[in-house]
């Protein structure tokens, strides 16, 4: 006779597998967002890229799309990576707060992970921090222990700020090596260098696009691990950012400011495409869930950016 034990395994064993079988399969089995901070379009083109350039002529973009005011790094990125605007998230600050605690509106790591997709995060700034809600993020690096300090303050401020940052070839080193192991189904990476040098230098400098270059090259050794990894084939990569900037600083609604590239690479993308309808930074976690099946929240501001996909 089965005992108890036996049969309460077998039942788990069977409620597992019908969970799996019963999620909806992926456009695409691996997403990954990548954010240039700081990412002016007209600066990215002035700039040497070639990886980006390979991802925009294999792909679809447009250098028009637009973040959200205000056009600050966290309030931005916390758009992007919940698919709603500051009104409903209501994270209006732009440093590392824990006191405030995680931002309190779903993400898109909460979203994909209740659905059963594993997350990760590799950021190169603490205060990405205020984005992890309980048990949403399988791997969340920031990597203290190289960490630099940047003075800075944002258009609007009158206080100067320090702020912990790491620098995107270490960020890339990182999240290259947990993806070549875990491979995971949502991975979040962001470079801080543009938005570092365009504080000190300014916006357009020639230091800054020394930054976007080396951005470039943490960009090419995360497409290297993702080759290493063997998941190419399933994989969509999509890079944008979280505001521009001019002189230097950034946070006003110029054009200069709001304006952000978006760019899709990868599985079922369209091939050398210029995406014509508009698109904002809201789009981008719709657009992620889109491709890993998950419904999306009635509450999105963002659509998915369907017209880059055949």
């Amino acid at each position: 006779m089965m005992s108890l034990f036996a049969r309460r395994f077998g039942l788990i064993v069977a409620l597992c597998v019908l969970a799996l079988s019963s999620r909806a399969t992926p456009r695409a089995e691996h997403v990954f967002i990548i954010s240039l901070d700081g990412g002016k379009p007209a600066a990215i083109e002035q700039s040497k890229m070639p990886a980006l350039e390979r991802l925009v002529a294999e792909g679809a973009h447009t250098w028009t799309a637009t973040t959200i005011f205000p056009s600050t790094t966290l309030p931005a990125h916390t758009s992007m990576l919940t698919g709603v605007g500051p009104e409903k998230h209501q994270v209006l600050w732009n440093w590392w707060a824990p006191a405030k605690g995680a931002v309190r509106v779903p993400t898109v790591f909460s979203e994909a992970k209740a659905a059963g997709f594993s997350t990760a995060m590799f950021v190169g700034k603490q205060k990405f921090r205020q984005l992890l809600r309980t048990n949403s993020v399988d791997e969340f690096n920031y990597n203290r222990a190289v960490e630099g300090e940047v003075i800075k303050s944002d258009n609007g401020d009158t206080k100067v700020r320090r702020e912990g940052t790491v620098l995107a070839d270490q960020v890339a080193r990182d999240a290259a090596a947990y993806i070549v192991q875990h491979k995971p189904s949502l991975c979040f990476i962001h470079f801080a260098d543009p938005d570092v040098a365009g504080h000190k230098f300014g916006w357009g400098s020639p230091e800054q696009l020394e930054a976007f270059a080396k951005s470039d090259g943490a960009l090419d050794v995360i497409l290297k691990a993702i080759s290493e990894a063997r998941i190419t084939d399933e994989t969509v990569v999509i890079v944008s950012a979280d505001h521009g900037g001019h002189g230097k600083g950034h946070g006003t609604k110029s054009l200069e400011d709001m304006q952000i590239p978006w760019i899709a690479w990868g599985k079922g993308v369209k091939k050398g495409f210029t995406i014509t309808a508009p698109v904002t930074t809201c789009d981008t976690t719709a657009t992620a869930l889109w491709l890993l099946n998950v419904p999306c929240p009635d509450s999105l501001d963002g659509r998915p950016v369907t017209s880059a996909f055949e």
